[in-house]
């Protein structure tokens, strides 16, 4: 369970949009924030056990899409979904509070930002980073396309089959949050 989980996400997406915005000089179109969402929950899942944001993610064929958002695209005091010739995007309406976030995540969030939000950076390229980097997704997509992702996947090895003694820090930290979780 993350406490403030709407919150945090809201304002994860405002940052996103925020920080892609005054980086690229464009709009944070929703391919990219799907990607920057993703990312930011398989990474911190690899890295510390638990997801940042703790979103369902359905394994679409250009990466890991949040299917909470994906589906319904509301509108929030911090961020406002629009249309162009180009497709759908987010603009951030008002500054972020980071204060929900950890100084890792935020740390995580910025470094997403220095490799993904160049003006050479194309949708085809981000989508194609997120199957090589999130293998969650690219055993689901193997298994059932458009299927549920299931965070253990990201490990080696599911890790409710593993003795104790075979269990990384991670995959201890998983088990617990999965646990509280349920």
């Amino acid at each position: 369970m993350i406490p403030y989980k709407n919150e945090k996400t809201q304002n994860a997406i405002a940052f996103f949009a925020k920080k892609h915005l005054q980086k690229t000089k464009k709009p944070l179109y929703q391919t990219y924030l799907y990607k920057y969402l993703g990312f930011l929950d398989f990474i911190s899942l690899r890295e510390t056990g638990r997801p940042a944001l703790g979103l369902v993610y359905k394994a679409m064929k250009r990466g890991p899409v949040p299917i909470e958002i994906y589906q319904d695209k509301k509108d929030t005091p911090l961020y406002r979904f629009k249309k162009d010739e180009k497709g759908e995007f987010v603009t951030c309406t008002k500054k972020p509070n980071m204060d929900f976030f950890s100084p890792y995540e935020i740390e995580l969030m910025e470094r997403l930002l220095e490799i993904y939000a160049t003006r050479w950076m194309t949708t085809d390229v981000i989508s194609d980073c997120s199957h090589e980097d999130i293998l969650a997704w690219k055993r689901t997509w193997a298994q059932k396309p458009n299927g549920i992702i299931d965070y253990a996947l990201e490990f080696v090895g599911d890790p409710l089959f593993k003795r104790e003694n075979e269990l990384t820090y991670q995959e201890t930290v998983y088990l617990t949050y999965k646990a509280m979780a349920s």
